[in-house]
């Protein structure tokens, strides 16, 4: 066992023992020598936040669709879902142990300010002992950082960054959702077989901490096929028109366009990208082409047919065949009458996987909950055998690569999966260069 895990171990104990009060404000806490919001034996509240506003609205409401069926199944209501497929079986129907799950929710905005604002104000005001949501790695960041010092678990929704469990990674934050690093492992290999490696990428790159390392990522893997990046343009979140970013491209002398837009943005980007004839273009003497690194059933549906042919990767998809990913499509169709995203998924696994690790440790206590996902190894929630790494805090489990449907049979049926990438060779070093510069610190438990 890490020395790490040991000084955790121990600052649970000695805060059980002594009454010591862990470091945080003060402002967070609620009842001397306990921590942050400790429930009551009636109910325990979670807070679920998630853009309900802005350029990954339509994330936000799925992520809150799934957040809302989660509760419902730990409450013991409807057909329980992953409950039955979960590889850990401690999760029975009747809350987290013993108390009714109750929620409350915020708008992120797809803002750092108002993320942290929604956040603070369901820790202080509405006594939420885990916070989790968030379609934005900005925002993810913003919130890890404040539940650390508030003394609370963050649960990261979708955030694709690989600062969020690299340089600011936190004890009390963890990531289901998988990174750039996994997406450029997975998707390169697809490329160059392909498109070959001899091409000439443009990127266009949301402006902010998950493009940028988007790019990074991207770029490194396709310039060590051999491809060459002839430019890269950051973008704004939320820009509507990318119209002057797009004029450009076709006299770029570039033959592939890579587009690290996410939500509403690469809906409009692909969309106008297209409308602008790019992909009917010949250049070097081959067909243009364009990749959107990290896709999602919900930004395909927003694109329709502009997607066809169109290579990306994502964390998960709900024509999965396995019991869990069924299980789960299966209990969130029917309540609402269509298939669930992956920031359905990832949001849902995430609420069990927090629910999970209470019931485990025994205590709400968050060193205590943290101490039990670290090396967790569970199946049954999709994607296979999954790992959250004692060391980061990510979990690593399969990545799939998936392209635009060319014949899609309905509006859902819009991606296909064209290769699931194992676990093993997503995986990365502790020590990866571009995870480097963060400390995961100590667990903060708060009061």
């Amino acid at each position: 066992m890490s020395d790490l895990k040991l000084s955790r171990r121990g600052l649970l104990r000695a805060g059980a023992a002594s009454g010591i009060a862990m470091a945080a404000p003060m402002i967070f806490t609620n009842r001397a020598y306990g921590f942050t919001n400790e429930p009551g034996s009636g109910s325990v509240t979670l807070g679920f936040n998630v853009p309900q506003t802005g350029a990954y609205a339509d994330e936000g409401a799925d992520e809150l669709r799934a957040y809302q069926l989660a509760v419902e199944h730990l409450n013991g209501e409807g057909d329980g879902g992953m409950l039955n497929t979960f590889s850990s079986r401690v999760l029975d129907g009747t809350g987290i142990l013993g108390r009714r799950v109750e929620y409350v929710t915020g708008d992120t905005q797809t803002s750092s300010d108002a993320a942290r604002s929604s956040a603070r104000s369901m820790i202080e005001r509405d006594g939420a002992i885990m916070i989790t949501g968030g379609s934005s790695s900005g925002v993810a960041i913003a919130v890890q950082g404040l539940c650390q010092d508030a003394g609370v678990i963050f649960m990261a929704g979708l955030t694709h960054s690989n600062d969020t469990t690299g340089k600011d990674r936190r004890a009390n934050g963890f990531r289901h959702f998988f990174n750039t690093e996994m997406t450029g492992r997975a998707l390169a290999p697809i490329l160059e077989a392909n498109y070959g490696t001899d091409r000439k990428a443009y990127h266009l790159t949301a402006d902010y901490t998950w493009g940028w390392s988007q790019e990074r990522s991207i770029r490194a893997y396709t310039e060590a096929m051999g491809w060459e990046t002839t430019n890269a343009v950051l973008t704004p979140v939320g820009a509507g028109d990318f119209s002057s970013y797009l004029t450009p491209v076709a006299n770029s002398g570039a033959d592939v366009l890579v587009l690290n837009h996410y939500g509403g943005d690469m809906v409009n980007s692909l969309t106008q990208a297209v409308q602008f004839g790019l992909r009917d273009l010949q250049v070097n003497g081959k067909n243009f082409e364009i990749v959107v690194p990290l896709f999602s059933r919900l930004m395909a549906r927003g694109a329709g047919s502009a997607i066809e042919g169109i290579f990306g990767s994502t964390n998960w998809h709900w024509s999965l065949t396995d019991e869990g990913s069924q299980a789960f499509t299966r209990s969130f169709g029917e309540k609402y009458g269509f298939p669930p995203s992956q920031a359905a998924q990832t949001c849902y696994a995430q609420t069990l996987l927090y629910a999970d690790a209470v019931t485990r440790a025994g205590t709400f206590n968050p060193c205590g909950v943290a101490e039990a996902l670290e090396g967790f190894e569970f199946d049954g929630l999709g994607n296979g055998p999954t790992l959250y790494r004692a060391e980061d805090h990510q979990c690593f489990k399969d990545v799939l690569v998936v392209k635009g449907k060319e014949n899609p049979q309905n509006e859902f049926d819009l991606l296909e999966i064209v290769e699931i990438t194992p676990r093993e060779t997503v995986t990365y070093p502790v020590d990866h260069p571009d995870f480097q510069g963060g400390d995961l610190g100590a667990c903060n438990p708060g009061a």
